[in-house]
């Protein structure tokens, strides 16, 4: 598939923002941090659904060293907007105590469910608990979190793409594209 500066997602228009290959080389640069940070430690992996699932693939793929994958589902959106409130985390069936969990997610807006899925996490005794997002979006932030491992920085766009999506649409393409503002 040739990478194109425009697409259309269900009737709307958006741009390129991040090409796929500016997204393999953060990828790869990202899994070699990670794979000196925790060379002998067998990290756990866990990816956020439905969003970060290619991330994950990838980022896995890349790393240097021995490690473990898992997938979560969390549950804090009400139509297309956070709650910043987590009310559930789904399908972790992994023992995570006195493990080193990278939690791999697509995309951190408020922060808030991150802070509290960071929470969940250590209370249940992980031995370290990391984020690694593929992308940031600094300026929407409500909590300040220390995000270790970030593919890329954004503004407020809404994108899609590699994973993201626009009401399930959209998560198929190789790059990452933003609705041009208005």
């Amino acid at each position: 598939m040739i990478s194109t500066k425009t697409v259309q997602v269900k009737g709307k228009e958006f741009e390129m923002l991040i090409s796929e290959e500016q997204i393999e080389t953060k990828i790869a640069e990202i899994a070699l941090q990670i794979s000196e940070d925790y060379a002998d430690k067998n990290p756990l992996l866990i990816g956020v659904l439905n969003g970060a699932f290619m991330f994950a693939a990838d980022l896995m793929r890349a790393l240097k060293i021995d490690s473990e994958i898992s997938f979560i589902r969390m549950a804090s959106y009400e139509g297309m907007s956070s709650t910043g409130d987590l009310k559930q985390i789904l399908g972790l069936s992994d023992n995570i105590f006195r493990r080193n969990i990278i939690i791999v997610e697509d995309i951190i807006d408020s922060g808030l469910t991150m802070e509290q899925t960071l929470a969940h996490f250590k209370e249940r005794g992980a031995k370290s608990v990391e984020v690694c997002s593929l992308l940031v979006k600094p300026k929407s932030m409500k909590r300040e979190l220390d995000i270790k491992y970030k593919c890329f920085e954004i503004g407020d766009e809404f994108v899609v793409g590699y994973g993201l999506d626009y009401d399930g649409h959209g998560r198929q393409l190789k790059d990452i594209y933003q609705l041009p503002a208005k």
